[in-house]
């Protein structure tokens, strides 16, 4: 390794292939490619776009990633397995900088899923990935679950990886089950005993099911990795993966104990995990670091004294840093279309002339009712803006509820349905019941409600409340958002949103002719 490499840390983001197994998180065919033009803009040095072999689907949307990404490599996962190598390689290979990424279970646990020994497995591990560098000059391995790999055998099949011709090592804390003294001292133990480790480049991926992730991988550079894996808001299986938002800044902030470069655009993180958070229909919890509503938020009285005086003495970094506005610049129901567009600008926010002018109308809309907008505000009808409009066989006229102390609530609900205008009253156990209820009506369907959940975007009785709507029907998943004043208006728009994602999927699913496999403990 150089000593230019040495200094650098790779982002290597998985967000469209480990966060997205997040059951619940899958997203559209759009929504990946504009995912991964964010990642490619902020700066992320791998994108790793998805699964080539799971699907059809996903298939389409690896290959598009990588015919239209700029300057990312692009990543696709297989399984040991040349078919699945063939399959990621066809996706990939048009990129301007492809990978070929692929994985086996190595503990002793794993072993025993394939029914391989310690020597069969040894003998797959070189055929694969001598396979995969046959086919491209960018391999990454990976030892599924290396955390919990005996230490013999991982520094044997680390050594047949590299010989095999990987040019990127990766071990997996698949469980999050290391702690970072650990962490560090695996990886520092690799490259100072497998021959050939000093010519390649270490990586680390961490889970958080102990909530050690971001320090798991931040010991791993301090052993000697050169690459992060990470996801936006730390979106993955189970508890998730390292944040992306928390290792470049942690990177950044303590350049003093780590000083190494990520190339990443930190001013574009907000945007980003607000937009992931919208299309995975996961929302950011409100003390998550960096990027959660509370993290620049100041409510005691001596934080507050202090932060009037200095805001160094309660804050590490600044909100700008992260893409926040520094100065606020006031909306309200005076501002014109060249604010509106100043303060997008601002938030990291491009959008195009039509986009612009849906966003104004709600703007005008939303300043009417508001004595302030706020810069959530505006991210909220970004986020409605951009969900909404995404399908258009479902669509909500107009919805009045009646509710009280006398009585169930009532609903009377107008909508049009692939074109056809409908109308419908139900009664319900509160309005969001009678809502969903008279939207049952109007279109039939099987889909349960899996998620509902509610929170103001900011303060006071006049704030926009966001809801969120998971759905799922024959074990596909949908999500739906929507954000305004009003909760059931809101509330009503994320379940159509959903629905029109469920339709969408099924519509897709109807004409797949391609055979589903599990990919849910991958690494």
């Amino acid at each position: 390794m150089t000593d230019t490499a040495k200094d650098r840390v790779l982002i290597f983001d998985t967000t469209l292939r480990d966060g997205e197994q997040s059951p619940g998180a899958t997203m559209t065919h759009a929504e990946k490619l504009e995912i991964a033009e964010l990642l490619d803009d902020m700066g992320v040095d791998i994108i790793e776009a998805g699964f080539p072999i799971a699907s059809e689907g996903d298939f389409r949307a690896v290959s598009e990633i990588a015919q239209r990404s700029k300057n990312a490599v692009i990543c696709g996962l297989a399984r040991a397995q040349p078919a699945d190598i063939d399959r990621c390689w066809e996706a990939v290979k048009h990129a301007n900088r492809p990978r070929i990424h692929t994985f086996i279970g190595t503990s002793p646990l794993h072993r025993a899923i394939p029914n391989l020994d310690q020597d069969q497995m040894a003998e797959r591990i070189e055929q694969t990935v001598s396979h995969a560098r046959n086919l491209c000059d960018n391999v990454q391995w990976s030892p599924m679950d290396a955390t919990r790999t005996e230490w013999d055998y991982l520094r044997r099949v680390v050594e047949i990886a590299i010989k095999a011709g990987a040019t990127t090592i990766n071990i997996p804390d698949t469980v999050g089950y290391t702690a970072p003294t650990e962490s560090a001292d695996l990886i520092r133990r690799l490259i100072e005993t497998v021959p050939g480790a000093d010519e390649i480049i270490f990586a680390t991926h961490c889970h958080n099911d102990l909530g050690m992730a971001t320090a798991n991988a931040l010991a791993a550079v301090e052993g000697g990795a050169r690459q992060i894996e990470c996801t936006i808001n730390g979106l993955g299986e189970r508890a998730g993966n390292t944040a992306l938002e928390e290792v470049v800044m942690a990177l950044r902030t303590r350049s003093d104990i780590m000083p190494y470069d990520t190339g990443v655009d930190t001013k574009k993180i907000m945007h980003i995990s607000r937009r992931v958070a919208t299309v995975s229909g996961f929302p950011v919890q409100y003390n998550k670091a960096i990027v959660g509503k509370n993290a620049f938020a100041h409510e005691s009285g001596i934080h507050q004294d202090g932060m009037l005086k200095n805001a160094e003495t309660f804050e590490i970094m600044r909100p700008e840093d992260v893409g926040l506005s520094a100065t606020n610049l006031v909306m309200g129901k005076h501002s014109g279309r060249a604010a509106l567009r100043a303060k997008l600008k601002d938030l990291g926010v491009d959008v195009g002339d039509n986009q612009l002018k849906d966003l104004f109308v709600r703007f005008k809309e939303l300043a009417d009712r508001k004595k302030e907008v706020y810069d959530e505000d505006i991210l909220a009808l970004v986020t409605a803006t951009t969900t909404d409009g995404m399908a258009d066989r479902l669509q909500i006229v107009n919805l009045s509820v009646t509710c009280g102390t006398g009585g169930p609530a009532k609903a009377e609900l107008e909508m049009e349905i692939d074109g056809k205008e409908v109308s419908a009253t139900c009664e319900g156990d509160g309005p969001v019941d009678a809502t969903f209820k008279a939207v049952r009506e109007l279109h039939p369907n099987k889909a349960h409600l899996q998620l509902y959940q509610v929170h103001a975007v900011t303060e006071g009785t006049d704030a926009q409340a966001t809801v969120s709507v998971r759905l799922e029907e024959d074990g596909m998943f949908a999500t739906g958002q929507s954000a305004d004043t009003d909760t059931v208006v809101a509330s009503a728009r994320a379940y159509v949103n959903a629905l029109n994602r469920l339709l969408v999927r099924r519509d897709k699913s109807a004409g797949k002719d391609v055979k589903e496999i599990s990919y849910k403990d991958v690494s």
